[in-house]
This record gives C-alpha cells, sequence and structure tokens, in this order.
C-alpha cells in the first residue's frame, strides 16, 4: 500500500442488494485495518446511521440528495476533511445509494486535484441481489452497478436454484468480462476479496463509457466574461419550469480553463437549493448557487461587479431554454468563452422516497398486520423499505430492512437514554405518501 495516497473503495448496488450487511460485516469483522466510511441514501431521512452497528470508525452520512448527482461536492468536501487526520484511517470506503451511478463517483478522484493526490481509486465492488435484480434489469443504475464493477459479489445466493444462479452469473459476465465475480449469502466474503484490490482500471471506465474523462457537473452551461467593474442586469423567463439555479464567481482568466477552473469551484458550492432571489434582487458574484425565481415574462436580477476582472456565470441549464442573458450599458454581452457540461445523471422519475420519523411506542401486532397488508398490496412496487422502530415493553430498538415482499427484522441494542421514536424509509415507484403515514401512524400504541 502506498504510504502517500489512501485507497478507497466504492460500495455500490441496487436497493436491498446487501450493501449495509457487508457494511457491518466489513466494521464489525477482526481484520485490524482502520477504515474511514462515508455512506450517501437515497431516502429523504437518514436512517442507515442508525441501522449500521457501532464501531470505533468514523461514519460520514450524506442523505440530501445522491451522491452521482448533487451531493458530490460534500463528497469532496467530506474526503478534503478526512485527509486532515490522515493518521488515523487506512483505507475509505464510500457507500453509495442504492440508486447510484458509480461512474460519477469514480470521476471525483481524477477531476479534483487534491483529492487525486492524496487518495487513489481501489475498486468499486457491487452487489447484486440474485433474487430480486430481475425485476430492475432495464433500469440504467443496475446496468451501471454491474458494467462499473471490479469485484461484484452475487448476494443472496440460498435464495434461488443453482441453475438460476448460473444463468444469472452468466448473464452478468456477458455485461462485464472483466469483474470478479463471487457467490454470497448475507454478503459474507473475506475481506482481502474487496479491499486494497487496485482493480479500478481508468481504460475499462472508458471503454464502458468514452466521456468518463469528460467531468459531470450538476449544471449545463457555463459562460466567462471580461466585466469591468460596474452594474449590470441578468434577465431571465419561466415556462414550464420557474426557477434557474445560477453561480456567478471570479474566474482565473476568460478562456476555456478558465472557465473549467471556475466550474470546479462551483461544484464545491452548488449543491443544495441555494439562496431563493426573487425580481429586484441582486444575482450576486458570491461564487454560491442562486435560486432564482423566474415569471413567465423576462424577470430581471441586478449585478454588480465591485473589481474589473474575468467572472464564469453557470447555469442549471441552458439559457436559451429561458432566454437568459447577461446584459450592460452596452447592451446584452456575450461570453468570451461558453460551454456545455456534460449532464449528469437522472434516476427514473418514478421513484421516490417517503420518510416517516415519529416519536412514540408501536403495537407489534397492528403493525405486523399493516406491514403484511402493504406488501401483499404494494409489494412489487416497494424496492426498499428500512428503518429503526420502538416497540411499546420492548427495550431494545427494532431494526427491520425489506426488498419487494422479503421482510426481514431483528432486535438491537437497547435505547438506554436515547429517546424512542420510529424511522423508516420507502423507496419505490408509485408510492402514496399520505397512505403511508396514517396506515403507520395507526400502529401506535394507545
Amino acid at each position: 500500500m502506498s504510504n502517500t495516497t489512501v485507497p478507497v473503495t466504492v460500495l455500490t448496488g441496487f436497493l436491498g442488494s446487501g450493501k449495509t450487511t457487508l457494511l457491518n460485516h466489513i466494521l464489525t469483522a477482526n481484520h485490524g485495518k482502520r477504515i474511514a466510511v462515508i455512506e450517501n441514501e437515497f431516502g429523504e431521512i437518514g436512517v442507515d446511521q442508525d441501522i449500521v452497528i457501532q464501531a470505533d470508525e468514523e461514519i460520514f452520512e450524506m442523505n440530501n440528495g445522491c451522491i452521482c448527482c448533487t451531493v458530490r461536492g460534500d463528497l469532496i468536501r467530506i474526503l478534503g476533511n478526512l485527509m486532515k487526520r490522515r493518521d488515523k484511517f487506512d483505507y475509505i470506503l464510500i457507500e453509495t445509494t442504492g440508486m447510484a451511478d458509480p461512474g460519477p463517483v469514480a470521476q471525483t478522484f481524477f477531476f479534483d486535484e487534491e483529492i487525486k493526490a492524496k487518495t487513489r481509486l481501489d475498486g468499486i465492488v457491487t452487489l447484486v441481489d440474485a433474487k430480486h435484480v430481475h425485476q430492475h434489469w432495464d433500469t440504467n443504475e443496475v446496468k451501471e452497478q454491474i458494467a462499473f464493477a471490479d469485484v461484484l459479489l452475487l448476494n443472496k445466493t440460498d435464495l434461488v436454484s443453482p441453475e438460476e444462479l448460473d444463468e444469472l452469473e452468466a448473464r452478468i459476465r456477458h455485461m462485464n468480462k472483466q469483474t470478479k465475480v463471487y457467490r454470497t449469502r448475507q454478503s459474507q466474503i473475506d475481506l482481502d476479496k474487496v479491499l486494497n484490490v487496485a482493480g479500478f482500471s481508468l481504460d475499462k471506465a472508458v471503454e464502458i463509457d468514452p466521456q468518463f474523462l469528460e467531468p459531470e457537473y450538476p449544471f449545463e452551461w457555463g459562460g466567462a466574461y471580461d466585466l469591468p467593474a460596474g452594474n449590470y442586469e441578468f434577465t431571465a423567463k419561466g415556462g414550464e419550469v420557474n426557477s434557474l439555479k445560477a453561480c456567478l464567481l471570479p474566474a482565473p482568466s476568460a478562456t476555456e480553463a478558465g472557465l473549467r477552473e471556475a466550474a470546479k469551484t462551483a461544484l464545491k458550492t452548488y449543491d443544495g437549493l441555494g439562496a431563493i432571489r426573487v425580481a429586484g434582487k441582486p444575482l450576486e458574484a458570491s461564487g454560491k448557487p442562486q435560486n432564482l425565481k423566474l415569471k413567465e415574462e423576462p424577470t430581471t436580477f441586478p449585478v454588480t461587479i465591485t473589481e474589473a476582472g474575468p467572472y464564469a456565470l453557470i447555469l442549471e441549464h441552458h439559457p436559451h431554454e429561458f432566454h437568459a442573458q447577461l446584459s450592460g450599458l452596452a447592451g446584452v454581452l456575450m461570453p468570451v468563452v461558453k460551454k456545455g457540461f456534460k449532464p449528469h445523471h437522472h434516476h427514473e422519475e418514478e421513484v421516490t422516497s417517503v420518510g416517516i420519523d415519529i416519536p412514540g411506542d408501536l403495537n407489534a401486532n397492528k403493525l405486523n398486520k399493516w406491514l403484511a397488508d402493504l406488501l401483499q398490496e404494494k409489494g412489487q412496487d416497494i424496492f426498499r423499505m428500512k428503518g429503526v422502530l420502538s416497540l411499546k415493553g420492548d427495550p431494545n430498538r427494532f431494526v427491520f430492512q425489506g426488498v419487494h415482499m422479503t421482510f426481514d427484522g431483528r432486535p438491537d441494542r437497547e435505547w438506554g437514554d436515547t429517546p424512542r421514536s420510529n424511522k423508516l424509509v420507502f423507496i419505490g415507484r408509485n408510492l402514496d405518501r399520505k397512505a403511508l403515514n396514517e396506515g403507520f401512524a395507526k400502529c401506535l400504541a394507545k
């Protein structure tokens, strides 16, 4: 292992494939390795931090978006902070959301110079749910996760026949001939087969995605301008979409290279909603994202440049979609250079999450009946459910996880002085938020 760079393992796999189970195995096995863990969740509330077995390793959780879309700036910041404590760990493990495309995550280690100098992407480990993966073959996420796998765990082998396993493995190898495939139950595997394997190949990544070395950003367009000090106006108008995220910041130069550098800087602050700007409120040259609220007619935002120089305007979408333009005393300004960035990964829009977080104790019988009825009626649409529950009369937390019609739960550590509450998340298709909340509330003990 290099003394100067830290190996990073990206753990991926579709919803319910067994990533958290593998993570618990890694954190509790007697291997003597010091591991820093970064978690990312697709659900609107985070529960993995509560499900993961407590260990000495530091665990960082990101649950405000998907790591391959909106929180890569968070990932860069966490990695940067981790490297300030380099002597505390030997490995970094990133557990992605089940909806993640591993390609953009891998890109992070090639485009941020500081991260590139201090870490190395060791391998992408993909788990595949042998029982349920056939229901999701058509999703882009499953295809990308298998294609990018350096190591693939064909998990839950005890739930299917040997013939089905052979057929599934053959299909996987047709999609990715170079990956190492291991058949597992309960995500159990020798950790030397998944950590520090030196498996990631840049050539293979480029073969999978010829645009791999073209950065992906959560914005689509940028323009570089040479601006004298003075007052300007940014104008745009809405239509089907009535908001536009924008970021204005100083650039190293009004060149394509300067624009690229400005885009990298913007990425670190672009995540999240951004400050809301309504008509007449300034678009600040602060380098922070600003969410512009638009009307159907042209909406104007004043811009003040206090120091002359090159500036970059970064937009969430292409300016022609919103008739967006920057104007000065001489009229509409054209950028010295402009660039359309590679569109970032999009999830299936029909896949959403519903999070529930309420205090109190649950009646176990009511809960079991509600879950049984729910899965009988909606099981095919519920890709994943997981949570930590408080059952009346039980001093221990109850941890449960489910995939489609399959449900599993177990007692966990005692609540102790921690306030008893119920935190759970459903991820799936056509979820009825109101019905889920009302049904769960009826399970509360009187």
